[in-house]
């Protein structure tokens, strides 16, 4: 018997939609089969957690749910009384206790047995399976498709939101398991697993980017060529940069599902020649002379 799903998950009756997806996404880390190979009280633990957030993650479900009307495992519960309460015959009784109504079925267990179990299964959705997706990073910041490979099945375009995240799971309605006794299939969950990007990181909304400048474009300032997500832009750089300055690209960050994008934060690094030259370093000498710039006379003690 399937256990209730909030206690499976650690969650109150009156929980917000937002408290069992977090409930959820911290057991499925625990116990992802992945991550626990040849576990399989780990791989059950798992299996339990998804069933309890299927139901639960589900408006309807859940309150049909709370409401008595399906049980943990989803299966419809049988109306309390399936037969004509007659006078003398406790409504609340086992059904098969009356034996004069049941006579003809309680000579013969197997026959009762069948009736019994007929009358607890009723349609039944079939399982919900979990799935991986490796997404690049650009795929998930501006939003685009993918493809995943489903057993016994043709594989599938899966469309990727703008603004995806590392752990996002996209439901997939109808591709899970088949159903029982006429019971429509369960669904497909596939959990988004973005793969970094060789030189932007993301905060939120927000695109953040080091850019390599020369000494002369940071000394006299230039317009440079900047990539973000959504293409390279033009930027100008103020006179007398300094490696740390940070500058921002207005709506050139993540694209946001419901329009819009975040920022991107550039971040300014000077870059010398890798190899010495001569010249380079007789200019600065002779600029040097004289000078009593000290960049480090904050942090004297």
């Amino acid at each position: 018997m399937s256990r209730d799903p909030y206690e499976v998950l650690g969650v109150q009756r009156d929980a917000p939609a937002g408290e069992i997806q977090k409930a959820y996404r911290k057991l499925a880390k625990a116990h992802h089969p992945d991550l626990n190979p040849g576990d399989a009280a780990a791989e059950e633990k798992f299996k339990e957690a998804a069933s309890a957030y299927d139901l639960l993650s589900d408006a309807e479900k859940r309150r049909r749910y709370d409401a008595g009307e399906i049980d943990a495992s989803g299966a419809e519960r049988p109306p309390q009384h399936f037969y004509r309460s007659y006078a003398g015959v406790d409504p609340d009784a086992s059904p098969y206790a009356n034996e004069s109504a049941y006579a003809d079925f309680l000579d013969d267990e197997t026959l009762a047995s069948i009736l019994r179990g007929a009358r607890r299964r009723g349609p039944a959705k079939g399982r919900n399976l979990h799935y991986r997706l490796g997404v690049d990073f650009l795929t998930a910041v501006n939003g685009g498709s993918a493809r995943v490979g489903l057993p016994g099945a043709a594989p599938l375009d899966v469309t990727i939101p703008a603004g995806a995240e590392l752990g996002q799971t996209l439901r997939l309605r109808g591709k899970g398991e088949a159903g029982s006794n006429g019971g429509e299939p369960g669904d497909a969950l596939v959990e988004l697993e973005v793969a970094p990007h060789k030189f932007f990181t993301r905060e939120g909304d927000d695109i953040h980017l080091i850019l390599p400048v020369s000494l002369s474009e940071a000394v006299l300032g230039a317009e440079v060529t900047v990539p973000t997500p959504s293409g390279s832009v033009s930027m100008r750089l103020p006179k007398n940069a300094n490696s740390g300055t940070k500058l921002r690209l207005k709506g050139k960050g993540v694209a946001r599902p419901n329009g819009g994008r975040g920022d991107e934060y550039v971040t300014l690094k000077i870059m010398l020649p890798d190899k010495s030259d001569p010249e380079l370093a007789s200019f600065v000498e002779n600029w040097a002379a004289g000078k009593a710039h000290d960049p480090r006379a904050d942090m004297k003690p």
